[in-house]
């Protein structure tokens, strides 16, 4: 169930012209008088600030203009940053194209030991001493490390 009241006629109140008078002219020499009080105070204010207009504008752009200097220079996304970053993707490229030329070294040893036989012989007869009919390999044994002498002339 919808109780709302639409189109209610607006209420007005009517003043006898005699009452008009008197509380226009009482209230209109009070906001007079107030309205030269409030003149009076804030006149000197306004003097100032209207001859101090340009000076105030000119501090206004300064301090807006070091306020941008600074955020652009050391902001989240200033020149600060962007140089870090600058050499940071340098460094980072570099390291791509080297791990690039390094991934393109093993595709084409992967490509010879695939098709060239003589690669694939000599991977052989490297890691796996293989040795044709009729050939010798001869292996060296890697040298053991040496103990070295313990020296204690320090301590008696």
């Amino acid at each position: 169930m919808d109780i709302r009241v639409m189109n209610l006629p607006r209420l007005r109140i009517v003043l006898k012209p005699e009452q008009k008078s008197a509380w226009v002219g009482s209230a209109g020499e009070c906001a007079e008088a107030m309205a030269q009080i409030v003149g009076r105070k804030i006149r000197p204010l306004a003097d100032l600030f209207f001859n101090l207009r340009r000076r105030l504008a000119t501090i206004a752009v300064a301090v807006v203009t070091v306020w941008l200097f600074a955020h652009v220079m050391l902001g989240a996304n200033g020149m600060m940053v962007y140089r870090t970053k600058r050499v940071e993707v340098q460094s980072l490229q570099k390291e791509i194209d080297s791990l690039q030329a390094e991934n393109d070294r093993y595709n084409k040893q992967i490509e010879n030991l695939k098709t060239d036989p003589k690669t694939i012989e000599k991977e052989a007869r490297e890691r796996l001493h293989y040795a044709r009919p009729g050939e010798v390999v001869y292996v060296t044994p890697t040298p053991a490390a040496q103990d070295v002498p313990r020296i204690d002339s320090a301590q008696k």
